[in-house]
């Protein structure tokens, strides 16, 4: 890694480098924003840049250093996240016309746990209209561009904070997988991502989409940067009821434990079909190089794939219809109009259906652990293809839109709707040099088993090292 350019190194390293004072919080922080500015016009990867104040809260990290004063493991680092972690005082789009000019009373858990680490603020990274896309394009503030290739999409609803991780620009960022929002911007866009069990990460001040999907995680370089950053966010918040109490796992400690021994599964179905060649050979590749790290790989049987992706949508379009009703009655000309479209879907299911996907949910789980229960994780593909362009993707509210969506999103949802962590790494490049990622589904409440094996897997590949030519 360039020792030249501070914003080439890992959150991990820089976090270090900044409290062994081999280097200032405002030379990292001006190094940050002159990649910005150079990069935000081909890529439009954040909403708000706060030059300024960033360069300001960097110079008082530096003060408090010389003092002897350190805030936490994250003093001094500049970072940026999705536009829908509400922070006092700061307006929070949340990709939307309808919030453009919303600023918040309240500062959300997740945000304030690493702001108590010593972090900087950038600014706010772009994001798919109020989270409800997986491509990256948005009607308002325009479509975020895939580093490796601009005319490529970077994955939504995460758009912003995969093209800005990737491409150098913030060392991590929050982003948020409700039916992959998170996985698919780390597979498109070759940076590493984990969705977090559901009751992980407290969700208070996120912006909601779905009341029992939604799910707060990073996107970083690393899984051992992944690792650092949820420790900081995870456990019991009492302004989010659903996050699990309990002692926490030493998720930094997992990082640096041995591949041998893990157990891994590839799915004898579903997630193997249809595949693009070159994300079937980068499977291969992948599953050779764990096998030659120790880890014992084997096929296992997933039930009901298909429908779990099936319930996922139906429970997501309700639950995003209810949130949404009383602005799709007052302000129907504010959305764009997919998301418009995808929204009034939600507002036709039967409430019947919407309740027996519910009542399924804990069977599916019951079915899905048994099937599981040799094995420590499952790798499969986040999706069955690299980037599409962003031409080709656009579609609107035309008819096959919804189309387009499932084949982009039916190898996270089943995932989503069974509340289950998942890690996506980096794993291989398409001969057109674009990025390919896999997922490492692991049970509940046990990220540190797959970002065992995600660090463990780094460490013997290069992948999450390389970086698009332009940045």
């Amino acid at each position: 890694m360039s020792t030249t350019d501070p914003a080439l190194l890992s959150l991990t390293e820089i976090a270090q480098a900044i409290a062994a004072k081999t280097v200032s919080s405002r030379e990292v922080t001006q190094a940050c924003l002159d990649r910005i500015a150079a990069q935000q016009p081909r890529l439009n990867a954040f909403m708000s840049i706060e030059a300024d104040s960033a360069l300001a809260a960097a110079d008082a990290a530096d003060a408090e250093l010389a003092r002897g004063d350190s805030r936490g493991v994250l003093h001094g680092v500049p970072l940026a996240h999705k536009d829908m972690y509400y922070e006092t005082g700061h307006v929070v789009t949340c990709g939307s016309k309808i919030r453009q000019d919303d600023v918040a009373t309240t500062t959300s858990t997740a945000l304030q746990r690493l702001k108590d680490a010593g972090t900087v603020r950038l600014g706010s990274l772009q994001m798919s209209e109020f989270a409800y896309g997986p491509t990256g394009h948005n009607a308002h503030f325009g479509p975020v561009h895939n580093p490796w290739n601009i005319d490529h999409i970077t994955g939504g609803s995460s758009s912003g904070s995969g093209a800005a991780v990737a491409a150098r620009l913030t060392f991590a960022a929050l982003g948020s997988d409700t039916g992959g929002s998170i996985r698919m911007p780390a597979h498109f866009c070759g940076v590493t991502g984990l969705k977090t069990t559901v009751g992980r990460v407290s969700r208070a001040g996120a912006m909601p989409l779905s009341q029992s999907l939604d799910t707060v995680g990073p996107l970083a370089r690393t899984a051992q940067d992944c690792a650092l950053l949820l420790g900081l966010m995870a456990g019991a918040d009492p302004e989010d009821l659903t996050c699990i109490a309990g002692e926490l796992p030493d998720y930094l400690a997992a990082t640096h434990a041995p591949m041998r021994g893990a157990r891994i599964g590839i799915p004898k179905a579903f997630y193997v079909d249809d595949l693009d060649p070159e994300v079937a050979r980068v499977l291969d590749e992948t599953i050779a190089t764990l096998r030659a790290e120790g880890a014992s790989v084997v096929e296992v049987d997933l039930p009901d794939q298909p429908q779990l992706t099936a319930a996922c949508q139906l429970v997501l379009a309700v639950e995003a219809a209810a949130f949404h009703k009383r602005w799709m009655i007052e302000r129907p000309q504010d959305y764009g109009p997919q998301v418009l479209m995808r929204l009034q879907n939600g507002l036709g299911v039967p409430a019947i259906s919407y309740l027996e996907a519910m009542r399924w949910r804990g069977p599916a789980l019951s079915a899905h652990l048994a099937a599981v229960a040799d094995v420590d994780a499952v790798l499969a593909p986040v999706a069955p293809v690299p980037a599409p362009t962003i031409a080709e993707s656009d579609v609107g509210s035309s008819l096959n839109a919804e189309a387009v969506i499932q084949r982009l999103t039916r190898f996270t949802r089943p995932i989503n709707y069974l509340g289950l962590p998942s890690l996506a790494i980096p794993t291989g490049f398409s001969a057109s040099g674009l990025p390919i990622g896999l997922q490492l589904i692991g049970r509940p409440f046990d990220e540190a088993m797959i970002l065992r094996i995600g660090a463990a897997f780094q460490r013997v590949t290069e992948f999450h090292n390389k970086m698009p030519a332009s940045a």
